[in-house]
């Protein structure tokens, strides 16, 4: 069993920044993949960025050179930090664990389905 608990959305401009965080706890959180979702609304839960449990990183190529998706294992953190933020990327942000398919990671058609540990999600707003 794997708890996820996210923190650190909220309102910017457009270009500016913000880091998300999310806590993870449970006795095999290790051996997981950790990921980045998002969903706006009236559109499908996308995903944003994927980091394995050995350090490689996978990103949407919507957001590939401004978000970066890492972890401080010592403290069973995961981050997202996003900058040139864009209004189109409003949206609630989700922090999910699991062991998805490496094809899936390597092809990028991961799906919420890939991932069954969710939190509770985090709202970031992007204003022009």
């Amino acid at each position: 069993q794997v708890r996820v608990v996210e923190s650190g959305g909220g309102s910017v401009q457009s270009g500016g920044s913000l880091r998300l965080s999310c806590a993870a706890s449970g006795n095999t959180y290790s051996k997981y993949c950790m990921g980045w979702f998002r969903q706006a609304p009236g559109k499908e839960r996308e995903a944003v960025a994927i980091i394995k449990s050995d350090g490689p990183t996978f990103y949407a190529h919507s957001v590939k050179g401004r978000f970066t998706i890492s972890q401080d294992n010592a403290e069973n953190t995961l981050y997202l930090h996003l900058n040139s933020l864009k209004p189109e990327d409003t949206a609630v942000y989700y922090c999910a664990a699991d062991i998805p398919p490496m094809r899936h990671i390597l092809n990028w058609f991961v799906s919420p389905g890939d991932f069954g540990y969710w939190g509770q999600g985090t709202q970031v707003t992007v204003s022009s």
